[in-house]
């Protein structure tokens, strides 16, 4: 087994889930006593979410490599951003350190193609739907065609996450909200749903939405185990 270098902390909340689902995968696969071997650099959320907000992304890249750097020194093989927001300095952190980066969209991306789905929506912060590092790369490498919410569904579908569940706050309202949004871009043509966001599977679940759900949070930490255990 190889170890598992995380970069997490954006938010604490769905680090958790990661440790979570990165040790049942292996315990599920393994059997008796067995979890994962892994490393977790843990960022104090509320000096990066000040970056974000400042528009600050050079210093931001910058803390992405030295944590990275901390876990290759740790004995880490492999990294994982958990999150989808800070892949948008993956080629800067992957140019950074000798270890191979498992992107969360390729993760992602892949199981997408797998259902047969060209047409797919993409929620998750307002860098993530409206900049190019994580869209263009569904477009480019997978051919996919991307849809985001209009100006109104981004704003509420980011202001959930920031002000509520990156601080553990699940509303049936917001997942109201959510299941609105969702909604109208299938109306618009999608034909599932990428939940971009890791802390969005805390709300949305596939019962809970009108289109297929592609949790990027459960698909990233299973490519994880997939790459840890294999031979």
């Amino acid at each position: 087994m190889k170890t598992i270098g995380l970069l997490g902390g954006m938010s604490w909340e769905s680090s958790l889930l990661y440790y979570q689902i990165i040790n049942e995968t292996v315990k599920a696969r393994l059997g008796g006593l067995h979890s994962a071997q892994c490393l977790l650099w843990s960022f104090d959320f509320a000096e990066i979410e000040a970056l974000q907000a400042a528009g600050d992304w050079p210093q931001a890249t910058q803390a992405m490599i030295d944590a990275a750097r901390r876990l290759q020194q740790g004995g880490a093989d492999c990294l994982v951003i958990c999150t989808n927001t800070m892949h948008r300095m993956a080629a800067e952190v992957q140019a950074a350190v000798d270890l191979p980066l498992l992107h969360i969209a390729d993760a992602t991306a892949e199981q997408v193609r797998a259902q047969g789905i060209q047409d797919i929506a993409l929620l998750g912060t307002r860098y993530t739907m409206e900049q190019d590092f994580y869209k263009g790369r569904l477009i480019e490498r997978y051919g996919l065609n991307v849809l985001i919410p209009d100006a109104g569904g981004v704003q509420v579908v980011h202001d959930i996450i920031y002000d509520e569940l990156v601080r553990g706050v699940v509303k049936d309202t917001s997942r109201q909200q959510y299941q609105q949004v969702i909604g109208e871009l299938g109306r618009r043509g999608a034909q599932g749903v990428i939940l971009g966001c890791t802390e969005i599977g805390m709300l949305i679940k596939p019962e809970d939405s009108p289109l297929p759900v592609f949790d990027t949070t459960y698909l990233h930490a299973v490519a994880a185990v997939d790459w840890a255990l294999a031979e």
